[in-house]
């Protein structure tokens, strides 16, 4: 939690340029304010900060939130005339700077103002903040308007094998008309109105009490986007991911990190629902937990049965049933990556990204296996 009052900006002089106008309006909607919390992020700030300076729809206010920079995080930031909000000893990572930010921010705000929060490693297509908006001035009940990520570049042949996830991510989304279950912490916009009713709520025990001082986001948790996604429908709100909001994201550039992402990501969610419960909220993602298990049984089954029959002289044998069964799944590879085009479904039709299926189920294993035990909890 944090245990002191930060300095607004880094000093007088960046206030001075903060505070003075950019050239952003009032439309419809309100002021709209961008929270970019930032961890020694020096090596995509810039650009970051560039594509929310250059969105057909201008913010009227860019924050960054630096927290525990050692890196010139905020120097860059303030080079492009953005303020900084700096955290002093924050120890709850993301959720403990944005809680920060917003006890600032939400006092003095207009009930329909916006607020995006957006990642330090993200950009945004220029026109995500004017899509956003609109959507969420469409539909009262809509409780915080996400964005459809795609991988940056880099990465090598892991982060070749997570930008086909990704657009794979793309297309489901697309299908579903931008009904998703998670609006990604990479992006997300929300009235002023919504994070308030959430912070009640959470005073009040309708809520899990998060830091139990009223933060919007629980700082309890390791999937802190995952959780306030539980919030908001909870309190009868809907959450989108429309098609017209997209955003490139950096990728993992190694197994070793994209490990330590994932197994966070997968016992966070598994612990979200433990939170909240068997509730008609949390059925489907009870639901979709449940299949991940079927899904690591029946691979361990899959290589097992392999293993054993090659080893104990067996042979394989092949049925026409299990070709049919084989075929599918090669067929939900080429059609599901045609975002990428027809090279990359030519591609998937070798079953090469089964690397990254298996590296993913004993992900899942180890999320299940740490959250059974109460394992501690590694961001």
């Amino acid at each position: 939690m944090l245990t002191e009052i930060t300095e607004l900006t880094a000093d007088t002089a960046a206030t001075d340029t903060a505070a003075a106008p950019r050239g952003s309006h009032r439309a419809a909607g309100g002021v709209v304010t961008v929270l970019v919390p930032a961890h020694n992020e020096s090596a995509g700030i810039t650009e970051t900060l560039t594509s929310l300076n250059n969105q057909t729809r201008r913010p009227d206010r860019i924050i960054v939130v630096a927290d525990n920079c050692t890196d010139d995080t905020e120097t860059l930031a303030l080079a492009q005339g953005v303020e900084v909000m700096r955290t002093v000893g924050n120890k709850d990572k993301k959720a403990g700077a944005l809680n920060f930010a917003l006890s600032e921010l939400l006092p003095d705000a207009d009930p329909e103002d916006l607020v995006l929060v957006q990642d330090a490693d993200s950009q945004l297509a220029l026109d995500f903040i004017e899509n956003a908006t609109k959507n969420l001035l469409t539909d009262e009940l809509l409780g915080a308007v996400g964005g459809v990520f795609s991988g940056g570049p880099g990465g090598g042949f892991v982060g070749h094998l997570q930008r086909n996830e990704y657009a794979r991510y793309a297309r489901d989304v697309k299908r579903l008309h931008g009904k998703c279950l998670v609006v990604t912490g990479t992006a997300a916009l929300f009235r002023v109105k919504t994070l308030r009713d959430v912070v009640a709520a959470r005073l009040e025990g309708t809520l899990p009490p998060g830091n139990g001082k009223g933060g919007v986001y629980d700082t309890s948790v390791l999937t802190e986007d995952n959780e306030l996604s539980f919030a908001l429908l909870t309190l009868g709100y809907r959450i989108a991911s429309p098609s017209n909001c997209t955003l490139v994201t950096e990728v993992m550039p190694t197994w070793r990190e994209l490990w330590a992402q994932r197994l966070r990501w997968k016992r966070g969610a598994v612990e979200n629902c433990v939170q909240y419960g068997w509730t008609k909220i949390t059925r489907p993602y009870w639901g979709r937990q449940f299949l991940s298990m079927i899904g690591v049984i029946v691979t361990l089954a899959y290589f097992g049965s392999i293993i054993f029959a090659l080893t104990t002289g067996m042979g394989l044998n092949l049925h026409p049933f299990w070709i049919a069964v084989t075929g599918i799944f090669v067929l939900e590879r080429i059609v599901t990556v045609r975002f990428r085009g027809w090279r990359y479904m030519l591609l998937a039709a070798t079953m090469y990204e089964t690397v990254i299926d298996i590296f993913l189920q004993a992900v899942h294993a180890k999320a299940y296996l740490d959250a059974a035990l109460n394992r501690k909890k590694v961001w």
